[in-house]
C-alpha cells in the first residue's frame, strides 16, 4: 500500500535511528527514501548524524542532487550516491550509504564478497566493486557530485548492494525496511564469512537457496518482516512514532 508524505517522511526518521543504534552509520552515513507522490525526487535529511534526524530535517532533493523549494541549509555532501541510484533504478525506493568497516576488506582485496547467512540473502549473489580512481583519477573518494552518483549506479547495475572501494557501500532496495535489512545484515555477513575462511572452504548460499529465501521475505510488509522493523525501532527508542505508538504491554 502506497504511503503518504507525512507516512513516508515519520518511516525515513525511525530507519535514520535505527541505523545508528545498529552502528550501520555513526556521525555519517544516510538513508533517503523516494518520494511517494514524485518518482522524480527523493526525501534525504540535511546535513546531520543519523541518530539525531527530526522529521522537520528531512529536504527534498532532484535526482541530480538539488534541493527543490529554494531550501538553503546544508545537505549531504554523497546525496550523489542516492540520485543516481534512483535515476539508474526506478523499481527502488530506498538507498542506505554506510561506512561500515566490516564490508571493508572485501571493498579493497580481490576477495568477492558472498553471502553465507540466511538473513543476508537479499545482498544477492554478485556484489560489485565500485573504485572510483577507475574514472575519476585522484580524489578524496567521496562522491561529490551527480557524474560521479552515476557512474556509482552503472557498477551497482541490477544488483542490490554495491561495495565502494576503501569507503564503504550503497545497497538499494524496494521498501525502507527491505533496504534496512540488507543494511544490518551485511557488514554480519562481512565478518562471519571473514572469520569461516581462517577455518578453510565457506559454502555460501545458492541461487535456488536466494530465490527460496525471495518466498519467505518478500517485498511487502507483513507480520513477519514487520517485526523487525518494530523491534529495531523500540530498541533505538522510537517505538513511539510506531503507528498507533508501539507495542502496548500485555499485547
Amino acid at each position: 500500500m502506497k504511503k503518504s508524505l507525512d507516512q513516508t517522511i515519520n518511516d525515513l526518521v525511525i530507519a535514520n535511528r535505527i541505523l545508528a543504534h545498529e552502528n550501520i552509520v555513526d556521525a555519517y552515513g544516510h538513508v533517503s527514501a523516494r518520494h511517494p507522490d514524485r518518482p522524480d525526487r527523493f526525501l534525504l535529511s540535511r546535513s546531520r548524524s543519523p541518530e539525531l534526524v527530526e522529521p522537520g530535517d528531512i529536504m527534498e532533493f532532484t535526482l541530480d542532487g538539488h534541493a527543490v523549494n529554494d531550501d538553503k541549509r546544508a545537505p549531504y555532501l554523497e546525496r550523489f550516491i542516492h540520485g543516481g541510484i534512483y535515476e539508474k533504478r526506478p523499481d527502488l525506493n530506498s538507498v542506505v550509504h554506510s561506512h561500515a568497516e566490516g564490508v571493508l576488506p572485501f571493498a579493497i582485496t580481490e576477495t568477492p564478497l558472498i553471502p553465507v547467512l540466511h538473513s543476508a540473502s537479499e545482498i544477492g549473489l554478485t556484489i560489485p566493486v565500485w573504485d572510483i580512481a577507475e574514472k575519476f583519477g585522484y580524489t578524496s573518494l567521496l562522491v561529490t557530485d551527480a557524474s560521479q552518483g552515476r557512474d556509482l549506479a552503472t557498477k551497482f547495475g541490477q544488483n542490490s548492494v554495491v561495495l565502494m572501494r576503501g569507503h564503504g557501500f550503497a545497497a538499494g532496495g524496494q521498501t525502507l525496511l527491505q533496504t534496512l535489512r540488507m543494511s544490518v545484515a551485511l557488514p554480519k555477513n562481512a565478518r562471519v564469512y571473514l572469520e569461516a575462511m581462517r577455518l578453510g572452504p565457506v559454502k555460501g548460499l545458492s541461487a535456488g537457496e536466494l530465490e527460496a529465501r525471495k518466498s519467505v521475505m518478500g517485498v511487502a510488509e507483513n507480520s513477519a518482516t514487520l517485526r523487525a522493523w518494530e523491534y529495531w525501532a523500540c530498541r533505538c527508542g522510537c517505538g513511539h512514532l510506531l503507528p498507533g505508538g508501539g507495542p502496548k504491554a500485555g499485547a
